[in-house]
């Protein structure tokens, strides 16, 4: 199958998935997260309208689920990773709690961020995931801190997942540039779901080619169907053990589509800027249904340990509901907090043990240490 989304709608079924160099457990354990984060996100989906509780746009990820539910079972605690506003897939692999995701969404003091950021600013310190709204944002940030993991001569690694849009950005080729000169610990997704809002790759962007030219930085770069959860496991752990072994930067493309709006939960389909086959062809290579025939064919899913599943899934649902609507409004806020911090104390000793207010480096770390 050719990786290209001009192609991809006229192909046949895929039929590549292969269980091959999974560890033990590990398909089924993938199979049950992109369950998990499909049926969270319907769940969302169908409560937003018409109770109207949830006032925040949220960008949905079903039909996304393959590339969250592998790096779920990749990323570290102490990993940091960085997301755009289509934010529910990346929180989710970085283990961060769904239910201050939900309390999040719905506007109280219970979620991740107070209540305050709501889905596409969605943060979690905690955890070390971080999104947000500006385009390509994920990625600048997410530089700066794998150029902190080198400093520190950590084996962490930072993680930037956006969508092929943000490769309008001419901050996108720039870290690219960044990276690859210096070589930082910093892995970049791109889920390319073809559709910047509703303007096709191809009316932005003269070829279907982003990996190609990456490569020319110095920056290692694979594409993949990013429908097959098994394949997507396999080449992210491999390019993130790499990273950990000083071998960066790298990037993998994941041909995906989203099967909902642009931003939900309205329905965009009057634009008609997606057509009835493409849909058909994405619907038919849904990413858990691709897995589940494997599983299926290989005797490790039965119908009565999915329904386990769906069981288990269904009753964490219902709980994180319960908690988000049961959970406090936030209170009045000192809004001038939230935008301007007059606590700085690491500020403040770098300010300190500068000459003549010109802030040096070697000086500060001689009287401070390494920061």
């Amino acid at each position: 199958m050719e990786l290209s989304h001009k192609t991809l709608s006229k192909s046949p079924r895929y039929a590549e998935l292969s269980l091959d160099g999974l560890p033990e457990g590990k398909a089924i354990t993938l199979f049950r997260q992109m369950l998990r984060l499909r049926r969270t996100e319907e769940a969302l989906l169908a409560e937003y309208h018409p109770a109207e509780e949830m006032r925040c746009p949220i960008h949905f990820c079903i039909g996304q689920e393959a590339v969250p539910s592998a790096l779920s079972q990749l990323v570290r605690p102490d990993d940091y990773m960085f997301s755009h506003h289509r934010s529910h897939g990346y929180y989710f692999a970085k283990g961060a709690p769904l239910r201050e995701l939900f309390a999040e969404i719905y506007g109280r003091a219970t979620g991740a961020n107070a209540g305050k950021a709501g889905s596409q600013d969605i943060s979690h310190s905690k955890s070390h995931f971080y999104s947000g709204a500006i385009l390509a944002g994920a990625v600048s940030i997410a530089v700066g801190a794998a150029l902190g993991f080198r400093y520190r001569k950590s084996n962490q690694v930072a993680i930037s997942g956006f969508g092929e849009g943000a490769t309008d950005e001419g901050a996108f080729w720039e870290a690219m540039n960044y990276t690859g000169k210096q070589k930082l610990p910093i892995l970049f997704v791109i889920e390319n779901n073809r559709y910047a809002t509703f303007s096709d790759q191809l009316k932005r962007q003269d070829s279907d080619n982003i990996t190609e030219r990456v490569r020319t930085f110095g920056v290692r770069a694979t594409k993949i169907f990013g429908n097959d959860a098994a394949l997507a496991f396999r080449t992210l752990s491999g390019e993130i053990e790499r990273l950990r072994q000083g071998d960066g930067p790298s990037l993998v493309e994941a041909y995906t589509f989203r099967w909902n709006s642009h931003v939900g939960p309205e329905d965009d389909g009057a634009n008609a800027y997606r057509t009835p086959e493409e849909m058909k062809f994405w619907k038919d290579n849904c990413p858990i249904s691709l897995m589940e025939e494997r599983l299926r064919e290989s005797s490790l899913l039965t119908d009565a340990a999915k329904a386990s599943m769906e069981a288990d899934i269904a009753a964490e649902i219902a709980e994180n509901f319960k908690f988000a609507k049961g959970s406090p409004f936030p209170k009045d806020t000192e809004w001038r907090r939230m935008n301007y911090e007059d606590a700085s104390p690491l500020a403040d000793k770098l300010l300190g043990v500068s000459a003549g207010g010109t802030f040096d480096q070697n000086q500060a770390e001689a009287k401070l240490g390494p920061y």
